[in-house]
C-alpha cells in the first residue's frame, strides 16, 4: 500500500495519498450479492464457494459505479499486483470519511471487502475489531 506507485495512484482516486493500510469489511451475508456484482464488473472470477449469491449477482446492476483501475507493477523482481477501486464513503456512529474499496486482481476472500482513505480509519472513526461499520458506493 505505501509502494509510491500505488500511492501516485491512490491520490488521483481519493485526492490525497492513502493510509498505508487497509481496513478489512466482512460483508454481511444479505450484502454479499452487491459484493460479487461489483467484483463481477472488475473482472474477478468469484469462486463457487457462494453459488446462490453469485447466481443473483449476475442480475444487479451495478452501471452506474466507475471502476477505477489501479495498475499493477514490477520492481527489483517483485510483483505488486493491480487492483479495481470504486470511491466510496464509510460511516461508523456519527463519523463519515470519504475512501474507496479496492478488489485486488489475486485474493482468495470473497466476503472481504478492502478500504483505503487517506486517514487511519480505525482512528478517525473510532472503531475495533468486530464493530459494525457502513459502506456506501459514490455513483
Amino acid at each position: 500500500m505505501s509502494q509510491p506507485h500505488y500511492q501516485e495512484q491512490f491520490r488521483s482516486i481519493l485526492g490525497t495519498t492513502a493510509w498505508p493500510g487497509t481496513l478489512n469489511v466482512t460483508v454481511e451475508e444479505e450484502h454479499l450479492v452487491h459484493y460479487i456484482a461489483l467484483r463481477n464488473k472488475a473482472g474477478i472470477d468469484t469462486l463457487d464457494a457462494h453459488h446462490d449469491s453469485v447466481t443473483k449477482a449476475e442480475s444487479v446492476n451495478v452501471d452506474g459505479f466507475e471502476a477505477l483501475r489501479v495498475r499493477g507493477f514490477l520492481r527489483d523482481g517483485v510483483s505488486f499486483g493491480g487492483a479495481t477501486a470504486y470511491k466510496a464513503t464509510i460511516s461508523h456512529n456519527e463519523h463519515v470519511v470519504a475512501c474507496a474499496i479496492l478488489i485486488p486482481d489475486l485474493t482468495r476472500h470473497v466476503d472481504v471487502v478492502e478500504v483505503i482513505s487517506g486517514p487511519f480509519l480505525r482512528e478517525r472513526l473510532g472503531i475495533e475489531d468486530g464493530d459494525d461499520v457502513t459502506l456506501h458506493l459514490n455513483a
